[in-house]
């Protein structure tokens, strides 16, 4: 940096040597030319002293400035020696109004006070005694951009509370104007404030960490950040950082994965998705290990999540623990005896106790010693405050309430938007405890975890439908995990009054192909939403359905059954006829692959489906899509075939 700087200082001293011994030798408008070198001096003693702090130079606005300042020097020079004219001839063709010299005047007036203002804000706050620097000349016609300059500058020169206040700056400003984001961006901001996230006070990092997140809003942005090296940077951060910068952290992560997809792979390459898992299965399952202690008694969602899988290993290592004897706390509170162990465990590896104690009968009662044994191994490993997630656990049991609950709603969010499309990671993220932590989170989360957790599972079981290999790997029909997310799910369709309900009938439509044909509790909460609701909820009941009664389901015909047996026939003609436009199509959809289906259904021809089907191929509103007016064509010669004009209803 030095070096650049120096070369870049080179050429204007030189010009600033050449202006004033050109305006010794002239031998016209000497007052002016006099006046022309004073300020010359004065101005390549302010480039020799930058020349000589180079090191300290804030590079974007030296080489602006400079480059200005250059051009300035090149003119004044040019001027000057025209007034070294000899002889009388090329004095009488010489001609210089006397402007010329006045515009000049000013022109070196403002490259000093440039280059002075560069000196200032490069220099440190203690030499700077905290004055208010104003605006260089330069910025006259985008005091914004001088302003980014000086805040930026103090992150590469201020003290640790300077540059977490400067930090909180850039995050104003990037949260008010996009440009402003792209301007912070373009004038090095990305690299000082990831140094600040990695080595600053907790309110630096944190506000480091926010400006990071709102700098990402596009793809180029992400991009030059990722280069910068922000995934390296966070997963530190998620690793070992403190609880409050954590959860900013994850937040920006989901930012970043949000705005540019691509970097989703990046940040699971740095581990960050199982760091990520690690948060959200803090306190929220019992063991901090991979894989969860099954329990034959296990009635509630707490004690099911402990049985979470009957055939994992981690290193070929079975947790193998007598079943009947395992005591399960609860996984969200109320852990009297397992607090208090975990704050004397905390205590004792914060004064460096080297030996550990032996392992509490409230975790484990088994007669088997090598039980024991491994019980012991995995003891030791929390002792040791470090989980098998990689992430640091040391006094993190003593956070406050809100900053743990933050720090679940981020990490889901980051979840949420890092699984979106994306079917690698949504396998690292099933082969985990996550799903288990999403379905206790689901239930006894706060607003923004029930939220973040929904929509994570919304974009999972949007892949997974997608992707065969993933659908029957992590929602396999005896699934614990599987089964206690359903259960979360279908409980806040029944319940069908939250912001929850859109992405939890979203997933439930996902998971469509992986129920049993006696599986069929699903179908009537979402035949029951489309009586009477809101547009965007019977649209989105309609859409669920039909993945349950389409041809590609294997199952279609018993769900078809189940749809018309709860109800849905009667739903769907009302939402034909008199429903919005969006609804009407997908309801449409619905019933021609019932009607298809199930063409010698009693209730259909009661409800008279097929005059409907016939209204509706008349409505060139929703025959435009050539795959609708096919469906519909087929479901009515169906249903023609199966129910004759004379037989048509049974009244």
């Amino acid at each position: 940096m030095a070096d650049i700087v120096k070369q870049i200082l080179a050429k204007p001293i030189q010009l600033a040597d050449q202006v004033a011994k050109a305006a010794d030798e002239a031998s016209s408008f000497k007052q002016e030319c006099a006046e022309l070198k004073s300020k010359t001096e004065k101005l390549a003693g302010l480039l020799r002293q930058a020349a000589r702090a180079s090191s300290d130079l804030y590079e974007r606005p030296t080489r602006r400035i400079i480059d200005d300042t250059e051009q300035v020097l090149d003119k004044a020079l040019a001027l000057v020696l025209k007034c070294r004219a000899n002889g009388l001839m090329k004095r009488v063709f010489t001609i210089i109004p006397a402007a010329a010299f006045r515009k000049m005047s000013s022109q070196l007036e403002n490259s000093i006070g440039d280059v002075s203002w560069l000196l200032r804000v490069s220099a440190s706050a203690d030499d700077r005694d905290h004055e208010y620097l104003g605006l260089p000349p330069i910025a006259a016609n985008e005091p914004i951009l001088c302003l980014i300059w000086e805040q930026i500058a103090i992150l590469y020169t201020g003290s640790l509370d300077d540059r977490s206040d400067a930090a909180a700056s850039l995050v104003s400003l990037a949260r008010d104007n996009d440009r402003y984001g792209k301007l912070i961006i373009e004038e090095g901001g990305v690299g000082p404030l990831l140094k600040l996230v990695k080595e600053g006070k907790m309110e630096g990092q944190e506000n480091a960490a926010r400006a990071i997140g709102l700098l990402g809003r596009d793809p180029e942005s992400v991009e030059h950040m990722v280069h910068a090296g922000v995934c390296t940077v966070f997963a530190k951060i998620l690793k070992e950082g403190p609880m409050k910068v954590q959860a900013v952290t994850a937040w920006a992560v989901s930012e970043l994965a949000a705005n540019y997809p691509k970097c989703q792979d990046l940040f699971a390459q740095h581990n960050i998705i199982r760091l990520l898992v690690g948060h959200l299965a803090f306190e929220t399952i019992q063991e901090h290990s991979k894989y969860a202690i099954a329990s034959n008694k296990a009635t509630s969602i707490h004690a099911v999540v402990m049985a979470s899988s009957n055939n994992s290993n981690v290193n070929n290592v079975k947790n193998v623990v007598d079943e009947d004897h395992i005591q399960i706390p609860h996984p969200m509170g109320n852990q009297t005896p397992n607090q208090m162990h975990n704050v004397v465990t905390n205590t004792m590896a914060m004064n460096g106790a080297a030996k550990p104690q032996k392992p509490s009968n409230n975790h484990v009662r088994s007669n088997s010693q090598g039980n024991v044994k491994q019980i012991n191994q995995n003891y030791y490993q929390h002792q040791h405050n470090v989980s098998m997630s990689g992430v640091n656990m040391k006094g993190r049991e003593l956070e406050d309430p809100a900053t743990k609950a933050s720090m679940k709603a981020m990490a889901a969010r980051a979840l949420w938007h890092l699984a979106k499309g994306n079917a690698p990671i949504c396998r690292s993220i099933t082969e985990s405890r996550a799903l288990l932590c999403f379905a206790v989170l689901l239930e006894k989360g706060t607003d923004e975890v029930q939220y973040n957790s929904a929509m994570a599972l919304m974009e999972i079981t949007g892949v997974a439908e997608q992707d065969t290999d993933l659908r029957r790997s992590a929602f396999k029909p005896n699934s614990h995990a599987c089964k206690l997310v359903v259960d979360q799910l279908l409980k806040i369709i029944e319940k069908a009054d939250s912001d929850l309900l859109i992405p939890c009938i979203k997933a439930i439509g996902n998971l469509a192909r992986t129920f049993r044909a006696t599986e069929t509790r699903m179908i009537a909460p979402l035949v029951k939403l489309l009586d009477e609701r809101e547009a965007e909820v019977s649209k989105e009941a309609s859409i669920a359905l039909t993945k349950f009664a389409c041809t590609e389901n294997y199952l279609h015909l018993d769900h078809s059954k189940a749809i018309i047996s709860a109800g849905g026939a009667k739903h769907l003609i009302q939402l034909v006829y008199f429903g919005e436009q969006v609804v009407q199509l997908s309801a449409l959809i619905l019933l021609c692959y019932i009607a298809f289906h199930v063409p010698d259904s009693e209730e259909l021809a009661q409800a008279e489906v097929l005059t409907v089907l016939e209204w509706a191929s008349k409505q060139s509103y929703m025959t435009q899509d050539e795959t609708i007016d096919t469906l519909l064509q087929e479901a009515k010669s169906r249903l023609e075939l199966y129910q004759s004009r004379g037989s048509r209803g049974f009244h």
